[in-house]
């Protein structure tokens, strides 16, 4: 093996340019790959982690079918709307631990002077339990009956420090679409959530939202229960009750796992897609080596016809030139890696925001790929190197 890797590299060191030329193939190719599976990866998992924060035993109810069939008014039924009452319902259903009830309307926040328009959620205290949300001072409301309202708001950590600077905002009053609330609490900071800044928004009775901004339905129900294991069950009880108070199936159901699944498995095929795009320019790598492994072949025919007057197999001629396609690719995909993770890290530099991780498996597989490139590519030249007759090989000198 010694002797194989030091004639395969003597060989290319012998024409340093040409080597470097197509070894230059490989290695663009191997870098658009690590840079574009990177980009798709990072995205990935940007997504499941924006999704997860939530937790992933939820389960969300929301008003009207994904899927219409029907003539509307004929054959599709009477839509019901989704209610307060639908969701304490939900609280009987085997297996869910919290349900929170959601409203929601766009409204101006004021003290004094000062205000903003952000998102108002109706909502009950059973959220912080449910989205996982914490509260950095004070607390929500008592919990009792949703339906009844009372003027009492949460601020998101932002929409706080924003209307009340460095004083504590509990006890003081804020003004939401015109109405008087007392600030009981001040939510811990959360971040964004799919583009929604929940840190910058205010939170109040489920029932005191709707009467706020004239609603008549809830957006959405959302349910936590026990564990992972239930989640078929939970879906079947949530759909068997729904179904018994609304007559028909005029409302969707979605786990958390359901989507985060489906959200997975589209990014990993998006990612798989973006990789066989920039692998077509390993194509392009592997004709160069093609090529000049099959000039090697035509310029050292004399060079095999005395290995093989002295013995050498058709199988020995085989390995050398196939070890030199290899070697040529493999060095030229250790050059690729090297230059996408430097451009990764470019990336991550100049867009702090843009999504960018390279897992460890990409690498060994970029390095797989570009030695399976150039074994490949130098099966026919190897081949035509092996199969020249030793006589007329010589004569070649």
């Amino acid at each position: 093996m010694a002797d194989l890797l030091q004639l395969a590299m003597g060989a290319l060191r012998a024409h340093r340019l040409r080597s470097l030329l197509s070894m230059l193939g490989i290695a663009i190719g191997i870098a658009s790959v690590i840079l574009l599976t990177s980009i798709g990866e990072g995205a990935r998992a940007y997504v499941l982690d924006q999704f997860t924060q939530f937790g992933t035993n939820l389960v969300a109810v929301n008003p009207g079918k994904s899927k219409t069939l029907g003539v509307p008014g004929v054959l599709g039924g009477t839509t019901h709307k989704l209610t307060i009452d639908d969701a304490e319902a939900l609280r009987r259903v085997p297996g869910i631990v919290k349900v929170v009830p959601f409203s929601m309307g766009m409204a101006r926040v004021e003290m004094g002077p000062r205000g903003r328009s952000v998102y108002v959620y109706g909502t009950t205290p059973d959220i912080a339990d449910v989205l996982k949300l914490g509260v950095a001072s004070g607390g929500f409301w008592s919990a009792g009956d949703p339906r009844r309202g009372t003027p009492l708001a949460v601020l998101g950590p932002k929409l706080a420090t924003e209307l009340f600077g460095l004083d504590s905002p509990l006890g003081r009053f804020v003004r939401i679409a015109g109405r008087r609330f007392r600030v009981v609490g001040v939510m811990q900071a959360k971040g964004q959530m799919l583009g929604f800044d929940i840190d910058d928004a205010a939170y109040v009775p489920v029932a005191t939202a709707m009467h706020l901004f004239n609603l008549d339905e809830l957006m959405e129900i959302d349910a936590v229960y026990a564990h992972a294991r239930l989640a078929g069950s939970v879906e079947a009880g949530v759909r068997r009750t729904l179904m018994e108070r609304h007559g028909n199936d005029d409302f969707t159901i979605t786990t958390q796992a359901a989507m985060i699944e489906v959200f997975g498995n589209v990014m990993a095929v998006i990612t798989l897609a973006v990789g066989a795009i920039a692998g077509i320019s390993l194509l392009v790598g592997a004709t160069g080596i093609l090529t000049m492994m099959w000039i090697a072949v035509g310029e050292r025919t004399a060079e095999i016809g005395l290995v093989r007057s002295l013995g050498a197999t058709q199988a020995q001629v085989r390995t050398i030139f196939l070890a030199e396609a290899a070697a040529l690719a493999l060095l030229g995909g250790a050059a690729g890696v090297v230059c996408g993770l430097g451009l990764c890290a470019l990336l991550r530099a100049a867009v702090p925001g843009l999504p960018v991780e390279t897992p460890a498996a990409f690498v060994l597989a970029a390095l797989l790929v570009s030695l399976g490139t150039g074994l490949g590519s130098g099966v026919l030249p190897a081949r035509r190197a092996s199969r020249l007759d030793p006589i007329e090989a010589l004569r070649a000198e």
